[in-house]
């Protein structure tokens, strides 16, 4: 006889959409594949530039860095850090720049 649970397990996709399936032991946005995060830090202007820096430098496509980069700024604007927040958008627009000038030659 099949149990319910046996099913479930067999329902859990092995890359994920994020959510977790029904009935799944799994929790909601797990972190499908660790080693692609990319850590940010916004807490003080520092950490703001150093995750820019560190943005700059990963061998990411433009729009997951543009896609680092709003997370950071959405975050700091909703805990009023303005500061943090300007740099970066700052970022955001240097790299649009070299984005476009890229795509110029």
């Amino acid at each position: 006889m099949i149990k319910f649970k046996d099913f479930i397990a067999e329902a859990d996709p092995k890359v994920g959409t994020g959510k977790k399936p029904k009935g799944s032991g799994r929790r909601l946005y797990t972190d499908e594949n660790p080693k692609d995060t990319v850590s940010i830090k916004f807490a003080t202007p520092a950490d703001a530039r150093a995750t820019v820096a560190k943005v700059k430098r990963i061998k990411k496509p433009y729009a997951r860095k543009i896609q680092i980069l709003t997370v950071g700024e959405q975050r700091a604007k909703v805990m009023g850090k303005t500061e943090v927040v300007s740099i970066f958008t700052k970022a955001k627009k240097v790299l649009k720049k070299q984005q476009e000038a890229k795509k110029e030659k």
